[in-house]
């Protein structure tokens, strides 16, 4: 039977363009005709999965208008559906990766950031709660500015049949330094705190935000009126821990750029406009400046001084100020995003490190010691707000798990139990 002409021209046709398929490398960008007869968005799976929206150009450097991200290289473009809120997005993870949890920490902990914890002294479904979870000493830093008050805190602890596993820091009363009297009353009251049993002084945030002076004006942290307190903790060989300003982002604009913004919007007081207060960065100088100031005394810089996120800057700190020593309450977040270089800090300055956590919470501390302790991959943080971002362990090694659990806080914070501990 005779093949019709065509036909053996049609498959000649074929075999060369399949050669020449073969031969050519691919082009960048089909012809504008073959752009054209393109399905429509969403149709489709040519190379790539499709061609997509065309798009709108931008400049090197410029940002994709609102409502749009970028697609390509230079290009943005809008979704096809509206995109959900920030609050509303909630990707399932597809990741197949191994799962350690840590409900024990592998060794005894003292927390050394802890609030209103003294009263669960009489409460054994706390301790019970607390041994389940390897938690040894809870630190209540709320201990309050009247030694009186100190005293029945701690005469609580002594009666109890859990008086190892409780301790109380005393606080100050800032407002109005520099007035008359002002510094032989603060200083009586701490000293007397600590002949009531207090550890170690508490210093909350609103010094440096929201005391004032006498004269009425902003209390700053190295204000020089403020010396004596820090000199006397330093004679009663007393430690104390400060928590300065708050995370660098409360002190930005609440713009799409700011990684706390959804935190800033469910907790609008927690803002801190420039007109209202000192920038952090006032803040960071004066409360650094303060421990330069006073190398006799110890301090405990509180949420890692707030430069968890950069570490290169909480070394230099470390390094010009061996008197001070960072906590990790509540910053939990910075770690596990960086988890390689903060293992590498963590190693380097095992001697300068302490756990704290701020909030009790029985649910919240495994997380920790799962950041701490396993090198497990890309798992949730506690709270959504605080880190929309996954976590990583950083696998620390049992040396520097040991002193950040304990060790360090008791040579840091002497009137800590110190026996029954492990070598």
């Amino acid at each position: 039977m005779r093949v019709p002409s065509v036909v053996i021209i049609s498959s000649a046709a074929i075999a060369l363009a399949g050669g020449a398929l073969v031969a050519q490398p691919p082009q960048s960008a089909p012809p504008a005709q073959a752009q054209q007869t393109q399905p429509p968005q969403g149709r489709g799976r040519g190379p790539g999965g499709g061609r997509g929206p065309q798009g709108t150009p931008i400049e090197e450097g410029q940002e994709c208008p609102p409502g749009t991200t970028e697609f390509r290289h230079l290009r943005c473009a809008a979704p096809v559906q509206p995109a959900p809120s920030i609050v509303d997005y909630r990707p399932r993870s597809t990741v197949v990766a191994e799962e350690h949890l840590v409900p024990h920490a592998k060794f005894p902990v003292v927390d050394v950031h802890t609030h209103g914890t003294a009263s669960y002294v009489n409460n054994p479904d706390r301790i019970k709660e607390m041994d389940a979870l390897n938690l040894r000493v809870l630190v209540d830093l709320s201990g309050g500015t009247d030694p009186n008050t100190i005293k029945q805190k701690v005469d609580a602890i002594n009666n109890s049949p859990f008086k190892d596993r409780f301790r109380v820091f005393a606080n100050v009363n800032w407002e109005g330094a520099g007035g008359p009297g002002w510094k032989e009353k603060a200083l009586a009251d701490l000293a007397q705190s600590v002949k009531n049993g207090a550890i170690g002084l508490k210093v909350f945030k609103e010094l440096g935000l929201r005391n004032h002076k006498a004269d009425g004006s902003r209390l700053a942290v190295d204000d020089p009126d403020l010396d004596p307190v820090w000199d006397l903790a330093g004679k009663l060989n007393i430690p104390v821990i400060i928590h300065t300003a708050e995370p660098q982002e409360f002190f930005s604009p609440i713009d799409n750029h700011n990684e706390r913004w959804l935190e800033l919007n469910l907790f609008p007081n927690r803002q801190s406009p420039p007109t209202e207060y000192p920038s952090f960065e006032q803040l960071m100088k004066e409360r650094d400046h303060m421990f330069a100031k006073h190398p006799n005394t110890r301090f405990i810089a509180a949420h890692f001084a707030w430069y968890g996120n950069d570490l290169r800057r909480a070394a230099r700190l470390l390094d010009s100020c061996p008197n001070v020593y960072l906590e990790v309450a509540a910053v939990l977040y910075e770690f596990g995003r960086q988890p390689r270089a903060s293992a590498e800090f963590f190693t380097k300055y095992q001697d300068r490190i302490m756990f704290g956590k701020d909030t009790y919470e029985a649910t919240e501390y495994p997380y920790y010691w799962r950041v701490f302790e396993t090198k497990d991959e890309y798992f949730d943080y506690y709270r959504g707000y605080h880190a929309f971002w996954k976590m990583y362990g950083m696998n620390l090694p049992d040396d520097v798990l040991k002193k950040m659990y304990y060790k360090t806080a008791l040579k840091v914070e002497p009137g800590l139990p110190q026996t029954g501990w492990p070598r």
